[in-house]
Parts: C-alpha cells; sequence; structure tokens
C-alpha cells in the first residue's frame, strides 16, 4: 500500500516536471524594440506597430534591453501610462536588461522611469489575449441570444374541405322475385306427307271392298 503511494507520487511529480519543461518550451521572449531595444523612437508608433505584429500568450516574456545609467523601465497603471506619471510605478526594472513574465492576460502598460523619454512615445501597451492553449484566462459575459427571425414563408392555406362521398341507394325491403326463365321454343317437325304408294294401296283397299257389298 506505502509503496503503490509511493509510486503514484513520484509519477505525479514527473507529470508536473513534464508540463512545466514542454510549457516552457514553447513559451517565447520578446524583444522589446527589436535591434534598437528600449530606447526613444523614431515616431509616435514604432512601438504601438510592434505590440501588433506579435501575439502575447500567458507564459512568454518581454526583454528590455537600455543603458541601465540612462534609462530604466516602470510598470504602470492606464492613467500614469497615459500622463507618463513616474511617482508611483507597479514595478520598476532599472538592470539593463529585463525580462519580464506575462503572467496573466489582459493589458500591461510600460513608460521609461525618465519622464522626458515617456513624453518622446518611450512607452509601451500589452495585450495578452490567451494562454498555450488558447483559452483566455478572463471571462466574459455571454452575448445575448439573437431574436429567432420572422418565418419568411407564407402561411399554409387552409385545406379545403372533402367532398362528401354520394349516398348509398336506401336498401330493398320487398321480396326479390326471380324471373322466370324464358322457355326455349321447341320446334316441332312438320309430318312428312304421305307417299303416292301408300295412297294408291289404300285406294285398292275401298275398291274391293265396294265391290264386295255390290256382289252380295
Amino acid at each position: 500500500m506505502v509503496r503503490d503511494l509511493k509510486n503514484m507520487t513520484l509519477r505525479g511529480f514527473g507529470l508536473v516536471c513534464l508540463f512545466t519543461i514542454v510549457s516552457k518550451a514553447y513559451a517565447r521572449e520578446f524583444a522589446v524594440g527589436g535591434a534598437k531595444g528600449w530606447t526613444v523612437p523614431s515616431g509616435s508608433q514604432v512601438y504601438s506597430q510592434w505590440a501588433e505584429q506579435s501575439r502575447f500568450q500567458i507564459g512568454d516574456s518581454l526583454l528590455f534591453v537600455y543603458q541601465p545609467n540612462q534609462d530604466s523601465v516602470l510598470q504602470v497603471t492606464r492613467d500614469a501610462y497615459d500622463s507618463c506619471n513616474t511617482d508611483a510605478p507597479t514595478a520598476k526594472f532599472a538592470d539593463g536588461k529585463t525580462s519580464f513574465a506575462l503572467t496573466h492576460s489582459g493589458p500591461y502598460y510600460f513608460i521609461s522611469g525618465n519622464k522626458d523619454n515617456c513624453k518622446k512615445n518611450e512607452k509601451l501597451v500589452v495585450i495578452v489575449m490567451a494562454d498555450r492553449n488558447g483559452n483566455t484566462t478572463t471571462s466574459s459575459p455571454p452575448l445575448p441570444s439573437p431574436a429567432p427571425a420572422p418565418s419568411s414563408l407564407p402561411p399554409s392555406p387552409a385545406l379545403a374541405p372533402s367532398a362528401e362521398p354520394p349516398p348509398s341507394p336506401p336498401p330493398m325491403t320487398g321480396p326479390f322475385e326471380t324471373p322466370a326463365p324464358t322457355p326455349t321454343p321447341t320446334h316441332e317437325t312438320p309430318n312428312s306427307a304421305a307417299s303416292p304408294s301408300s295412297s294408291f294401296v289404300a285406294a285398292l283397299l275401298v275398291a274391293a271392298f265396294a265391290s264386295t257389298l255390290f256382289l252380295h
């Protein structure tokens, strides 16, 4: 039991170390002002344009390179940034090579510790939008749900009432009479006429009978 717990602890510690190493490997360091470093710029938009060209994420860092005996870096509030107020900075750096870690999302304001240099636009605004996974650390209010768009389809026409089927014929109440079958006419064959030989025999018999009567 104790051995298993130790193994789990060692594995957890190893994962934390691995995550830290991977995060540092992906973190980037941005040299403020490029090759010229942290100095009075040649124009009012130099540092603004430099910041717009980069995407800053949590875990990245800013590198300020300057002459330590002539300049410094102050992290200040928005109001102090606008007015070049160097009296109460959030943080002050004067080592000549300052690496500033970006630990949270949101805006960061920096000005020169030399007020005259700040008035000559030696100041910088950096906005950190997301962490390494692309997730912002500050939650924004949910957007209101859009109202449902009215339907563009015309209303369906009412269905016409279906035609009623024709009424069924009334049932027959009387008895059904089956018609008598028509008799088939029988054709009688007429008797054949007596042949001449039969008539002659009959005549002879009559004559013989008559002669017998006369003889008696």
